[in-house]
């Protein structure tokens, strides 16, 4: 693996690639958030002692950080996962998803050496996602803008359209000609 696909601590090499970290943020109340339970696997601890550490100094998570899912949010998330209930199921209580503040706050709270590579990566793929979506932003800005063009010259063109055919049905009608016939009658 490359340095950028796995991440050193002075005791061994954690192989953890970006995407993998990517595809464990997800979208709740409009905010990208990761879950307890993927944290403490990325950093190597219980979801128990994760989720200990972060009460133990509550002060230092405000819902802008943190929060805890409500059944009807962690139902949609199931659905967003893929999954029915794989790894989250038997909770006796909702889990708690950390903000990208959230996750930048636990590298404070957890200070072992795994922990602050695992926040390393993960800010980074914030980052990369914050970027993502900020180019797919302009592509859908230039898309929108030529379906507006789109729409404007569709417009002109049906217009030019009708006004043809009605200058095609104005020629074809059958007219009085000019000047004299034989039978001696116009």
């Amino acid at each position: 693996m490359t340095r950028n696909q796995t991440t050193e601590t002075k005791n061994s090499v954690i192989p953890i690639s970006p995407e993998y970290i990517e595809r464990k943020i997800f979208i709740v109340q409009g905010l990208k958030v990761m879950l307890d339970t993927d944290l403490a696997e990325l950093y190597g601890v219980s979801t128990k002692n994760l989720n200990k550490a972060v009460q133990r100094n509550l002060k230092r998570f405000p819902l802008d950080f943190m929060f805890q899912l409500s059944e009807k949010e962690f139902e949609n998330l199931r659905f967003q996962i893929g999954t029915s209930s794989s790894g989250y199921g038997g909770r006796r209580y909702m889990p708690y998803v950390f903000t990208e503040l959230g996750v930048s706050m636990l590298s404070s709270v957890l200070n072992s050496d795994r922990a602050i590579d695992m926040n390393i990566l993960i800010m980074r793929a914030f980052v990369k996602l914050r970027e993502m979506i900020l180019t797919h932003k302009d592509i859908a800005d230039k898309i929108e803008k030529l379906e507006r063009n789109q729409k404007e010259y569709s417009e002109v063109l049906v217009a030019l359209q009708s006004m043809i055919k009605h200058l095609f049905d104005y020629s074809s009608k059958a007219s009085t000609p000019i000047g004299f016939r034989k039978n001696g009658k116009g």
